[in-house]
């Protein structure tokens, strides 16, 4: 299988290049991606725990779902596409805000992405990729909060960021 590539981004989010995206994660080179927050209709988001078999961050918890754009793909229509490949549902997505972050991890990679956050709804059950996703579940964003609080080690690096620093900006 052809390694997926990532597109490269300078600070403004215009385009640069194109690099495999493990070697872009070895590197710590800025590239775009997209983070996904699906909520249901009581205001409650849709969270993720990434699959065991993940490269970086198995098993930790996370916003619906994320990943980054191929080239001359829109940033909704990598939201949508991913959204069906992990979670197995398509929904009208809109977009929010958008950020850099850099967020090394303990087997070398960095994850140093201009991350685009897009909103979407939905009231039923995903049908999980395993390859992807271990579970999932519905959250209030403030007991999100209180758990990220207590529980930091649960959740991903850019989730975490998200919430630290843009909060209001992901409300349904």
């Amino acid at each position: 299988m052809k390694e997926e590539l990532v597109v490269l981004v300078n600070e403004k989010d215009e385009k640069i290049g194109l690099m495999p995206k493990m070697e872009a994660h070895e590197k710590a080179l800025l590239h775009r991606a997209f983070s996904v927050f699906v909520f249901n209709d009581k205001g409650e988001l849709m969270l993720q725990q990434r699959a065991h078999s993940k490269y970086h961050s198995p098993g930790l918890w996370t916003n619906t779902c994320c990943s980054h754009q191929r080239d001359g793909e829109t940033n909704i229509e990598a939201g949508k596409r991913r959204l069906q490949e992990e979670m197995g549902f398509s929904v009208p997505l809109k977009e929010s805000i958008s950020f850099i972050y850099k967020a090394p991890f303990d087997n070398g990679l960095t994850e140093h992405e201009y991350d685009h956050i897009l909103i979407g709804t939905f009231d039923e059950e995903p049908d999980l990729n395993p390859a992807e996703v271990a579970a999932w579940k519905w959250m209030s964003l403030s007991k999100i909060k209180g758990d990220m609080e207590r529980n930091p080690d649960r959740y991903t690096a850019w989730f975490k960021i998200i919430f630290e620093k843009y909060y209001n900006h992901i409300q349904p």
